[in-house]
């Protein structure tokens, strides 16, 4: 019987050893996945891949940077001694309207001779900057000159202000935006759940009766069995009027009316984590504060609150975990619109919510779809930033206490 007891505990045991490895071999895979999957963006030229921008040979200009090129493209820059050029008009000029110069009967079978014509073009304008496929580019043709391209850099990815990954013939990764509006909309989310939190929480274990304990307890952890999208609803029915009509915004989908949403979701795991801490106190300690003469609010914020320290430091983080990684409910209401916020009341876009977004219509290996992956390690470093930064301040106050 002994014996078949020790077997047992022993196939216990390595189930147990081989479900944490498991489990930790996959975590480590997946972080792997991501950054592998997120930096092979870096590998990426800063034109679309398979496209060349062609110029006159006469043309001084040798280097174009993705912002200069976009602009050029979008007409915000308009003559060449801007970007180091002659002082002439800019001719911007893209594939497709080769077809509306030449009829396309006279390219022939495979287009033969779109090369030809393509050259021609350049030739015959001096001014003009050519977005076209590599494989019609005429590589014997002195008079056209083709600018280098460089792989998107780290600096303006991470630098970047303008979130555009489908512009062409420059898509524009700068992240800057997207992490300004996350950290934005989740800081003053956690501002406005954590007083609120802290005092539901203090109220739930030190002062309600059991009755009002019995009631509240299940009406806040059914809060946050909630779906995300229902929320989501709730802020684009009630509140992001509310907030348009209160304060005389144009529009009401803002990082204000996303910081009340997150608030209000993330209200319940900060309840019940901080009240659950509070009442592990034990009742000596409450005791013998009354003792020595404290009143009951003494006791709270000089014994109970204190000691509870550690409970209350991990009910912030994951109130900050859920609001920094939520998506639906802030895609619904912040507006999302990938813009640097320079107010608490116009529209802004989150991490999650691009990923959301855009994962679906991003081709698959290519660089937005990188891009999206990129972003997926910026949320899981910013988490795991805020993880290490809870665990030294709640190790920091408990040295304290002994």
């Amino acid at each position: 019987m002994k014996k078949i007891r020790q077997i047992i505990e022993r196939m216990v045991k390595v189930m147990l050893t081989l479900s944490g490895s498991i489990t930790s071999l996959a975590i480590l895979l997946i972080i792997i996945f991501l950054f592998k999957e997120g930096f092979g963006l870096f590998n990426n030229p800063s034109v679309e891949k398979g496209y060349a921008l062609c110029i006159n040979a006469s043309n001084p200009v040798e280097y174009l940077s993705p912002e200069q090129i976009k602009q050029i493209f979008d007409y915000e820059i308009t003559t060449w001694d801007e970007v180091s050029g002659n002082r002439e008009d800019i001719i911007p000029f893209r594939f497709d309207e080769i077809f509306s110069m030449y009829p396309e009967e006279e390219f022939g079978i495979d287009y033969e001779l779109l090369p030809e014509k393509l050259g021609e073009v350049i030739v015959q304008n001096p001014n003009i900057i050519a977005y076209i496929p590599e494989q019609y580019l005429l590589r014997e043709n002195a008079s056209v000159k083709t600018l280098p391209q460089e792989n998107i850099r780290v600096d303006n990815f991470f630098g970047g202000k303008e979130w555009l990954p489908t512009a062409t013939p420059s898509p524009q990764f700068g992240v800057l935006p997207l992490i300004m509006g996350t950290l934005w909309v989740s800081f003053f989310a956690i501002l406005i759940a954590l007083p609120l939190g802290m005092g539901v929480a203090i109220y739930m274990s030190e002062l309600a009766g059991t009755r009002i304990h019995k009631l509240l307890k299940p009406a806040i952890e059914l809060l946050a069995g909630i779906p995300s999208v229902v929320y989501g609803f709730f802020g684009l029915v009630v509140l992001v009027p509310l907030v348009q009509k209160a304060l005389s915004l144009p529009v009401g989908e803002t990082a204000f009316a996303g910081s009340l949403i997150l608030a209000i979701m993330a209200l319940p795991t900060i309840i019940t984590i901080a009240e659950d801490a509070m009442r592990g106190t034990p009742r000596a300690m409450r005791e013998a504060s009354l003792a020595l003469g404290a009143t009951r609010w003494q006791t709270i914020y000089k014994v109970i609150v204190p000691y509870a320290s550690s409970g209350i430091t991990a009910a912030v983080v994951l109130g900050i975990g859920r609001a920094i990684g939520e998506t639906m409910a802030v895609l619904m209401v912040t507006g999302n619109a990938a813009v640097m916020p320079n107010s608490l009341f116009q529209s802004v876009r989150t991490i999650p919510a691009t990923i959301a977004a855009e994962l679906g219509e991003a081709p698959a290996g290519g660089a937005h779809y990188q891009s999206l992956f990129l972003l997926g390690c910026i949320l899981f470093a910013i988490t795991m930033l805020i993880s290490v930064s809870a665990e030294f301040i709640s190790k920091r106050q408990h040295n304290k206490g002994i």
